[in-house]
């Protein structure tokens, strides 16, 4: 559902994301970690066709993201990091507007968003402006918009970030069933946590190269210290566990 081959992006002289080839099959929830600067988001935005890669190519769902943008997009939905919604649109003209973009017939929309707004705790805000929710309320606005149109693969960058630990556990419950009925989540988060229990793989980036793939039994066979954790697991390898040697002069 989801494949990337030789992905190359460069900003001046910066090359954020070398080389990248992986692949992501429907139905499995992928997690796609790393530390600050890895390349995470910057290969979340060349699968969403938002930046275009230097060099290489990426496929969703069978369309080339560069040169078929817009079949690539109908199949897509993203959740990123910082939740962006028109600010004087009010919650359910938002959804509207989202069920119009995506050809989302008219009474299914009718029919669908005051479910949605509902299931989000939205339902007394559905007529509010946008501006005045805070972000955990637009975070949950956005996944609501994605679950309205069905995509086939869902791009979720830090998507638990601002919710409450009701809504979390909502959400991680709604991708595991999307999950089960064939969606393809890829998802970046740094709450390890999250990622361990849901993702059925996980890759590893570091200076914008794929530096560990696979289950997380698989990644722990890769790791030094015998960590069980997925904590662990990424510290030994991202390096992170040398800070504590840097704890003892504190």
């Amino acid at each position: 559902m989801i494949r990337i081959q030789g992905l190359v992006k460069r900003f001046g002289t910066l090359e954020a994301v070398k080389g990248l080839d992986l692949e992501v099959p429907p139905g499995e929830i992928f997690g796609f970690l790393g530390p600050n600067g890895a390349g995470k988001t910057t290969t979340v935005r060349m699968l969403c066709g938002l930046i275009k890669p230097t060099a290489g190519r990426a496929e969703v769902a069978g369309f080339d993201v560069a040169t078929q943008t817009i079949s690539a997009k109908r199949s897509i939905g993203l959740v990123p990091d910082e939740p962006f919604v028109y600010p004087k649109l009010s919650g359910a003209e938002y959804l509207r507007f989202i069920g119009e973009l995506y050809g989302v017939p008219l009474a299914e929309s009718r029919r669908r968003i005051p479910e949605l707004l509902e299931m989000f705790e939205l339902g007394g805000w559905g007529g509010e402006l946008v501006e005045s929710y805070s972000h955990g309320m637009r975070q949950k606005l956005v996944i609501a918009g994605v679950l309205l149109h069905a995509p086939k693969v869902l791009l979720l960058d830090e998507p638990m970030v601002g919710l409450d630990p009701r809504s979390a556990r909502m959400a991680k419950d709604i991708f595991q069933t999307l999950a089960e009925r064939g969606t393809t989540i890829f998802m970046c988060t740094h709450i390890l946590e999250i990622a361990e229990k849901l993702c059925d793989r996980i890759g590893i980036m570091i200076g914008g190269e794929l530096a560990a793939l696979g289950t997380l039994a698989e990644l722990r066979s890769k790791a030094k210290g015998g960590g069980s954790g997925l904590e662990d697991v990424f510290l030994s390898l991202t390096g992170g566990a040398e800070y504590a040697e840097l704890l003892k002069n504190l």
